[in-house]
């Protein structure tokens, strides 16, 4: 195997070096850390280099059942310590965490790609989550609800669900599972972690991370291999009482059927297909600034990306034009390499898809201002590309790019906005560029999405319930809400 270490440049070694340190190449289940009994494993790639950096073990179908067997018993465990006990696990995972932080950065930009800076935010908002949930799982009880019985006392309490499997994607390979992983171990449940098979290494450096926090046996696994083959083991075993899943609303679907064999509950993050409005009373320069960070951020690789940013007639040339100078901007290249701001997409079926879409919109009309190919950086490279005249026959007002690939059409009327926005079967996110109070009253009332953003794209975060309506997904992550998804309500009436 050649040295993916090979395909970098002499100054990003040391953040090799580091990623390789943090990198674990077995399993982890039962409290102990285990290959494939079968001797099997597959190659983990570089998506700047294509280069194997790795493998991980795939794991047999007997070898998930063993962890779901030992999800059980840690379950028993887990659920009888003491609310300040867990805390105090999830903290010192989370100290861990930032004490280790750049190492686990690298190890984000080696196996998904994306640039250092952004890693190292990946890791700061995954700790958030567990520093979150160490202090929620405190305080997260229950009520005692005024009698309508004579002489009778009734409780309602909150019980964890049980075994919970994450199913994690690989745009986010540390926080996807941090801020599942972190909700469900606050309310009390064990937690079975199934990472994308295209980056399997951050989430078993987490599972590292648990292991020295105190995370007793059985409580926190990662299991690696087929997910196509491990998925529907997880969703049919009936001793696993939750599935949560981040990743495509097709796959979700799937997902939700198998779980429905044996009544599980499901939480979904799926697919998003983000409009961004932008008003004729908007502020210009920051409206652009924002849609910047929207779109081009994760290389577009992210489910709140802007994928449909529609313009007021009014501002629209402007900002065009101050979109694109912005957009030439950006510097494409290895995620390790300074200043780097797009990395590579993550495998060729993904820039294929770029690729047509943008051939689409060119056969339909579009004018093309900038990029619109592979990127002399590599074949997994696609170049910042920016387009106008964008309309709602074409493909990238259809389906989600997860590119980095603009597309920009212009509305007139505040109707005509709010209809073209919700014209998707997904409800994710939304943002809108207004400084008029009463149209923004509006909007947060006639947009069909989980969450808006009015003057700003960075809205998420630890203590906020994200989560999208209609095919973008069920139930909520994060802030309080998180946590009541892995927990069932127990209502008590007691005379006494």
């Amino acid at each position: 195997m050649q040295s993916a270490s090979l395909g970098l440049k002499e100054q990003t070694v040391s953040s090799f070096e580091r990623a390789k340190a943090l990198m674990e190449k077995d399993a982890y289940f039962g409290g102990r850390w285990q290959s494939s009994e079968t001797g099997e494993a597959y190659g983990v790639f570089d998506p700047a280099t294509g280069l194997e950096i790795g493998t991980a073990p795939n794991l047999s179908d007997s070898q998930v059942g063993a962890a779901i067997d030992t999800a059980d018993t840690g379950l028993q465990l887990w659920a009888g310590m003491l609310p300040l006990e867990r805390s105090r696990v999830l903290n010192a995972w989370c100290d861990l965490m930032l004490a280790r932080r750049e190492g686990l950065a690298a190890l984000i930009t080696l196996e998904q790609g994306k640039p250092l800076a952004e890693s190292l935010g990946e890791i700061d908002y995954a700790a958030s989550f567990i520093r979150w949930y160490a202090e929620e799982t405190k305080r997260d009880g229950g009520e005692i609800l005024r009698s309508h019985l004579p002489g009778k006392r009734l409780h309602v309490n909150r019980a964890p669900i049980g075994i919970v499997a994450a199913i994690t994607p690989w745009n986010f390979p540390s926080a996807m599972l941090a801020r599942k992983a972190a909700a469900a171990l606050a309310a009390g449940c064990s937690v079975i972690g199934l990472p994308s098979s295209k980056t399997p290494f951050s989430a078993l450096a987490q599972a590292r991370l648990a292991e020295e926090a105190g995370c007793p046996p059985g409580v926190f696994s990662v299991i690696t291999g087929s997910t196509r083959r491990i998925v529907p083991l997880l969703c049919r075993d009936t001793r696993i009482r939750a599935v949560s899943f981040t990743g495509s609303t097709e796959v979700g679907r799937l997902i939700a059927g198998l779980c429905a064999q044996t009544i599980k509950h499901v939480s979904l993050e799926l697919g998003g297909h983000a409009p961004f409005l932008v008003f004729e009373d908007a502020t210009l320069d920051l409206a652009i600034e924002d849609a910047m960070n929207a779109k081009f951020q994760t290389t577009g690789q992210d489910c709140l990306a802007a994928n449909r940013i529609l313009v007021h007639d009014d501002l629209y040339d402007h900002f065009v034009e101050g979109f694109t100078s912005r957009a030439a901007m950006l510097k494409v290249g290895n995620g390790f390499d300074p200043g780097v701001t797009i990395g590579p997409m993550i495998d060729d079926k993904a820039l294929r898809k770029v690729e047509e879409q943008v051939l689409d919109a060119k056969q339909h009309g579009a004018r093309l201002h900038l990029g619109g190919g592979v990127h002399n950086a590599g074949p997994n490279f696609y170049e910042p590309t920016v387009l106008s005249d964008v309309t709602d026959d074409m493909l990238i007002m259809h389906e989600e790019t997860f590119g980095p690939v603009a597309g920009i059409g212009r509305f007139s009327e505040e109707d005509e906005a709010i209809r073209r926005a919700n014209a998707t079967e997904y409800g994710l996110a939304a943002y809108v560029h207004t400084h008029d109070l009463s149209r923004s009253e509006r909007m947060s009332r006639r947009l069909e999405y989980g969450m808006i953003g009015i003057n700003t794209s960075r809205m998420t975060g630890a203590p906020i319930p994200f989560g999208g309506v209609k095919q973008s997904g069920l139930g909520r992550e994060g802030g309080p809400y998180g946590m009541h998804d892995f927990m069932e309500l127990k209502y008590v009436c007691a005379a006494y």
